[in-house]
Parts: C-alpha cells; sequence; structure tokens
C-alpha cells in the first residue's frame, strides 16, 4: 500500500464561529466558543447549541460552501471532469418536521409539489448542480462520521481515475424537534459548557455547520499553479459491528481504521504531530477514544478536539475537522480543545494555542452504527 498523492487547493467553511473560513478559523484556534444556550423551539428546553449566524436553509447554506471552496481554490462553476461526494446525516429533516408539524397543527399551507428534491440523496445533487460538474456524484451516509468518509472515497475516485477533480465534504442543519427531544433521551446534551476529555465533561451540544474540500491530485494542482493546503497522505475505515449507540468496549474498530491509515500513509505512531479527535465531550466517547490513543500512541502526542469550540455537527463534524486541519498546516498552530480545563485523562491535551512545527495531523471521527474514519493529512 503506497502512500495517496491527493492534495486539497480550495475550501468551504461554515460554523456557529464564522460564517466562512477566515472568521471560523481566527475564532477557533484562538480558543473562542460559538456555543450559546438558545430555545428554537417552545415544546423543548433551552439548551447549549452551535447556530450559524444567518437563518439559511440546507440548501442555501450548500450553495454557500459551493461557492466559497471554488473561490478560494480559483475555480469557476462549470467543472466538467468533477465529482462530488458530499452527504450529511440528518439531510432535509429539518424540512419534512417542518411539514410534519403544520400538518398536524392545522390546515397544509406549504407547497409540496417539490417534495423530490428534499430526498436525502439530494444534497451531493445540489452540490453538482451548484458546481456545475458532470461527474461521479456520490451521498455518503456514515452517522458521524459522515464527514471524514467522503474525504476518503473522494480519493479513491482520484486514485481510480474516474475524475481529475472532487468537491468532497458534509453539511449538517440538525437542530430539529426530534433530534434535540433524542439526543435529550439519551442524556447526552451539556447542561452548562461542551468540554471534552475533561474531569467534569458533560456531555455534547448539537450545532449546525458544513465544511468541503477541493480535492485534485498533486499533478493536476501543480500543472494549473493552485495553492495547495496539505496532502490526504492515507485513509482508514472500519465498523464495529457491535453496539448501536455506544463505542465498541474494546475500541477494536477505531484502532483498525487508525492503523489503516497509518499503512496507507507509510507512517509511524510517532512521526503524527498532533491528533484532531472526535472528541463529543461525552462520558463514554471521551473515556474510549483516550484509550486508543494512550495504546497507540502514549501519553506524549498532543490532541485536540473543536466540539468544545462550535458544538457537535454530527455528519459534518470530519469534514469540518478537515478543514480547520487544512488552515492549522498552513498556520503551523494547533488549535486549543477549547472547554477542557481539567484533563482526566493521561494524554496531552492541547488546553491552548501552540504554534509549533505541523507536519502531519490525524483526524478521527466515529458515528451511530460504529462507523470509524481517520484521515492523515500532511504538509
Amino acid at each position: 500500500m503506497s502512500p495517496l498523492d491527493v492534495v486539497i487547493t480550495g475550501l468551504g467553511l461554515s460554523t456557529a464561529l464564522g460564517w466562512d473560513a477566515v472568521t471560523s478559523w481566527s475564532a477557533y484556534h484562538s480558543g473562542e466558543c460559538g456555543l450559546r444556550f438558545q430555545q428554537p423551539f417552545p415544546e423543548l428546553p433551552a439548551q447549549l447549541l452551535g447556530r450559524l449566524n444567518q437563518r439559511l436553509s440546507l440548501g442555501e447554506l450548500l450553495q454557500v460552501l459551493v461557492l466559497e471552496s471554488l473561490r478560494d481554490g480559483n475555480l469557476s462553476p462549470g467543472l466538467e471532469n468533477t465529482g462530488v461526494v458530499v452527504g450529511s446525516s440528518r439531510s432535509h429533516q429539518c424540512q419534512w418536521e417542518a411539514w410534519l408539524r403544520e400538518a398536524l397543527n392545522g390546515p397544509q399551507t406549504s407547497d409540496l409539489s417539490d417534495w423530490l428534491n428534499y430526498l436525502p440523496g439530494t444534497v451531493s445533487r445540489d452540490v453538482a448542480c451548484f458546481a456545475q460538474s458532470c461527474g461521479p456524484v456520490l451521498n455518503p451516509t456514515a452517522a458521524c462520521a459522515t464527514g471524514l468518509w467522503a474525504i476518503a472515497l473522494g480519493c479513491l475516485l482520484l486514485e481510480s481515475g474516474q475524475c481529475e477533480r472532487v468537491i468532497a465534504g458534509a453539511v449538517e442543519k440538525p437542530i430539529t424537534p426530534l433530534t434535540l427531544a433524542g439526543f435529550a433521551r439519551m442524556g447526552v446534551p451539556a447542561q452548562t459548557r461542551v468540554a471534552p476529555f475533561d474531569r467534569q465533561r458533560q456531555g455534547l451540544g448539537l450545532a449546525e455547520g458544513g465544511a468541503l474540500l477541493i480535492l485534485e491530485s498533486r499533478e493536476m494542482a501543480e500543472k494549473r499553479g493552485a495553492k495547495i493546503y496539505g496532502r490526504v497522505l492515507g485513509v482508514g475505515l472500519s465498523a464495529d459491528a457491535d453496539q448501536l449507540a455506544a463505542p465498541s468496549s474494546n475500541q477494536g474498530g477505531a484502532i483498525a481504521a487508525v492503523q489503516k491509515s497509518l499503512a496507507q500513509a507509510g507512517l509511524q505512531p510517532h512521526q503524527i504531530s498532533y491528533i484532531h479527535a472526535h472528541g463529543t465531550g461525552t462520558i463514554l466517547n471521551d473515556r474510549s477514544e483516550a484509550a486508543w490513543i494512550q495504546h497507540l500512541f502514549g501519553n506524549g502526542i498532543p490532541v485536540t478536539s473543536h466540539k468544545g469550540a462550535i458544538g457537535h455537527t454530527l455528519g459534518a463534524s470530519g469534514a469540518i475537522s478537515a478543514a480547520f486541519s487544512c488552515l492549522s498546516l498552513r498556520d503551523q498552530i494547533i488549535p486549543p480543545c477549547v472547554g477542557c480545563h481539567d484533563p482526566e485523562f493521561d494524554i496531552d491535551i492541547v488546553l491552548t494555542p501552540r504554534s509549533t512545527n505541523v507536519e502531519t495531523i490525524l483526524c478521527c471521527s466515529y458515528g451511530f452504527g460504529g462507523q470509524n474514519a481517520a484521515v492523515i493529512f500532511s504538509q
């Protein structure tokens, strides 16, 4: 197995900290938090949420991300041999719930004639339409691992010669009554703050957001003189085949995904500069993740997570961690694990921003159903 030869030449990013990549990254690596107590639905109590500063539909958010990523990559719509791999764990669930509430509470007044445009698979189709791209279109759904799965699949499309460029990532607008009530029933929302790996961590904060990356072969990028954020060096995908909504007790699936990514990248654990962990802030996730980090890497590798800063964007979280990793490679900064003040585990949690030599970053995501994804980014 040889390392991938795929580079990132553009990105679009929207989070609770900022509408675009510049604003989001500046606030994040400075240690700011975009989570606020909000009550978007009167029938449900207020809770910590990460909401975008503009109220757009999922389709409108996708258009913003597509245009930003193309502009950043010095590209424009009309990309003939460009693939799309963009997913979402909730897709247009927000719109379907709104229609259902309307039907239950009174006469249906909304025009439902275009309901086909709100099926789950339309996320990637919309991206292809906005970019006017005519390559293969894939719409992965792997719960909270969706974003990294999309990037991994985009790399496989490039390596197999199916297209010369790929728009890959994920987007999420999960703040709906059903999603909020479901997570509350599980007992995982944080009560006062989201604090990944902290001794007093309480849980997660749901959030909106998304990220898209422009992936190209290095040869193609250099030929057109594109700026290069970094390289996708290795990917690893696996499934626990165990529990539905909890991490595997022995971390076997997560370890397998990380080991696959290291093997493809041709790296040993000590060659990773830092880990951008899934780090949800829940009791079980952080305990399980810290266990495999200690098993594979010992206690000396720096570890961070963005979920204390922008919340948990579910399927989009891996794509957002990938975008942040590109910017970390560019600026040579390890962003802090916002919210963590008193780490519980014997690993090097990054509590304040670190300016240091960043050569390689391991990003990890896990999703319900036992989905695991690991992607290594390098200079």
